[in-house]
């Protein structure tokens, strides 16, 4: 089977550009960029078929032996069943539409080809990443995608503000990363494999018998290692306390921002949780743990979005939300309710950092949505497709793909095993909010009066992906409907072979009627706020300022993380840095050196060569000898 042709066209892409880059026309470029996307999506296609149609089996590929050390010996092997499929499809897809965007975003700039040979191999880690057969090959393209991303972020290196955030989010998620490493060498020393079908049938084996008792590395070992994988997602995904790194990554072009916020970087944590399943389920602690950190983020994330000015770094901190919820869902044990809301959230979050985009090329650069407004009439097709994406987003009921996404993670936060009316309400809120802050940043950005004219206009190159995607934000979620409203299961139906299904404490249909009338309820109530303060009477937004100015400043810092990581770890490691400009730990061996020359001076003086010295000094060692052994 040809699978690894999937990951091996994007690389190939990348590699010639990298390599004739500088001799290729942009027009060449961009062919060989998008050619390869194109080709890889179009695989995808192919061997998804003909996965289907054999049975839904997994296919396991091993391309060559890595290498063989004392009798481990970890192949370069790519696995491909249901969730593989999902993801790939995702990447593939989005990706490719992205590439075509991006060669009407790029068309001016200097770097263009170096521009897709980047994204080319960003593309090629993120497929590596889901198609690796054991954790090992998986780290190696998680690795990847973090290089990928501090290139494409400081894509821009020549301001300095770009490469500080190319740094911190190469930094922050190092963090992460050795979490995950630590993960990686615990499991190994447990189990002695890394291969991802062996660990799980492992933790399969011990849910069936005594649970973790049953693990070899007993209930703390499992916990261990399952924590240790939340770090690593944690980092990549962006949520909190590793969260800072993300809305600073908008000083990449926008296509960079859809592509790590869609369909790449971003949603590498979440695959790894529900990829690794088995062992979070040994772990009723980790699954807590991951709950309660994405309840916490879409609600953080969420009010901080709420105060953004910047049209990018609204939808940066839409997007640490809406993984926060996806985290949720981890968290309940709902696998597939988790991954449906990455698959729906790919197409309307690409679709709003698109249009955003087209909307900051068409004000020539412009990104505060304060200096925006009026565009609904100025650009039609940009408008209609932002608007569906907003809808989306906001989850508008019965007819955006959002909404049947994130009402089943509201249902399983209700009526699942692992639910409660807490993170039920909080779940909620995070909906009012992401309502409240999406319709503010369209009734801002399309409605009231001309501030910036509009100086160019987005061609076919750009609009066409646009119009694409609010498709499928738009129908995607009918391929999942809850049993209520027609009871459709093909995605989740999809997913059973691999991922389990969540257990319910209560089916009842009142109460599910009654959790999605409330969800539309607040939906639809945050997007009257919205219009009533940004639309009908914004005069009455002073006073609110006036009154809420230091708790608006707070929200709009990211709840003052920023300053906080400064406070505690940066400035002390900048003061150290300082005070050991001259370079305090050389000194300190230096001066050993120096004074190793000095003994060795002074022993040297007492070979002078010189008899009556030496007869001198033999007879005052015979006197101090004679004289300790009287006192003796």
């Amino acid at each position: 089977m040809t699978l690894w042709l999937i990951p091996a066209l994007p690389y190939l892409g990348a590699l010639i550009l990298i390599l004739a880059g500088s001799k290729l026309s942009k027009q060449m470029a961009g062919i060989i960029g998008c050619g390869s996307m194109g080709l890889s999506a179009l695989w995808t296609g192919v061997t998804g078929i003909a996965f289907l149609s054999g049975g839904r089996e997994p296919v396991r590929l091993q391309l060559w032996e890595w290498f063989d050390v004392a009798g481990w010996n970890p192949g370069v092997t790519l696995y491909f069943d249901s969730l593989s499929l999902v993801f790939t499809f995702v990447i593939t897809f989005v990706g490719f539409l992205i590439h075509v965007y991006s060669t009407g975003y790029m068309a001016r700039d200097e770097g263009f080809n170096r521009f897709f040979a980047y994204l080319n191999l960003f593309v090629g880690s993120m497929l590596m990443l889901v198609l690796a057969d054991n954790l090992l090959l998986l780290y190696l393209g998680w690795e990847g995608v973090g290089l990928c991303s501090y290139l494409l972020i400081g894509f821009w290196y020549q301001d300095p503000a770009n490469g500080a955030a190319a740094r911190k989010a190469f930094i922050v998620t190092r963090i992460g990363d050795t979490a995950f490493a630590i993960g990686l060498f615990m499991l190994f020393q447990t189990l002695g494999t890394l291969n991802i079908g062996a660990i799980l049938a492992e933790a399969g084996s011990a849910l069936s018998g005594d649970g973790a008792a049953s693990w070899p590395g007993g209930p703390a070992g499992a916990t261990a290692i399952a924590l240790l994988l939340v770090g690593g997602a944690v980092g990549k995904s962006a949520q909190i306390p590793l969260q800072t790194w993300l809305p600073d990554a908008m000083a990449g072009p926008t296509p960079v921002s859809a592509l790590i916020h869609a369909a790449t970087m971003v949603t590498a944590g979440v695959y790894l949780i529900a990829r690794m399943h088995g062992i979070f389920e040994l772990s009723p602690v980790s699954m807590q743990v991951v709950s309660l950190i994405g309840t916490i983020t879409l609600l953080v994330a969420g009010c901080s979005a709420l105060c953004q000015s910047d049209l990018k770094r609204v939808l940066a901190y839409s997007t640490i939300s809406q993984i926060g919820y996806m985290f949720l869902a981890l968290g309940l044990g709902a696998w597939s309710a988790a991954i449906f809301h990455f698959f729906t959230h790919a197409f309307f979050k690409a679709l709003l950092f698109l249009g955003a985009g087209a909307i900051i090329e068409s004000l020539h650069h412009e990104q505060n949505i304060f200096r925006m407004g009026g565009l609904r009439k100025e650009l039609p097709v940009v408008f209609i497709t932002f608007l569906i994406g907003s809808a989306s987003l906001a989850a508008l009921p019965l007819v955006t793909a959002g909404f049947f996404s994130k009402d089943q993670i509201l249902w399983m936060a209700f009526a699942g095993e692992h639910g409660s009316l807490g993170l039920w309400i909080a779940a909620s809120v995070g909906a009012f909010l992401t309502a409240l802050y999406t319709f503010r940043m369209v009734f801002v950005t399309f409605w009231g009066e001309t501030k910036t004219p509009v100086t160019h206009r987005p061609g076919k190159a750009m609009t066409i992906p646009l119009i694409i995607l609010a498709l499928f934000s738009l129908l995607a979620g009918f391929i999942e409907v809850p049993h209520n409203l027609g009871h459709i299961t093909l995605f989740s139906s999809f997913l059973a072979s691999v991922l389990p299904s969540p257990e319910l404490i209560t089916d009842s249909l009142l109460m599910e009627w009654m959790s999605q009338a409330a969800a539309a309820l607040l939906t639809l109530g945050g997007i009257g706020l919205a219009y009533e303060y940004y639309v009908r009477n914004p005069q009455s937004l002073a006073g609110m300022k006036r009154n809420t100015g230091a708790l608006q400043r707070f929200f709009h810092s990211g709840f003052g993380f920023d300053r906080l990581y400064d406070s505690l770890l940066i400035q002390p490691y900048t003061w150290l840095a300082r005070v050991n400009r001259r370079d305090i730990t050389d000194s300190l061996y230096t001066g050993l050196a120096r004074f190793s020359i000095w003994l060795h001076r002074q022993s040297a003086q007492t070979q002078t060569g010189i008899l009556r010295h030496y007869l001198l000094g033999a007879a005052i060692g015979a006197l101090i000898i004679l004289t300790i052994s009287i006192f003796i």
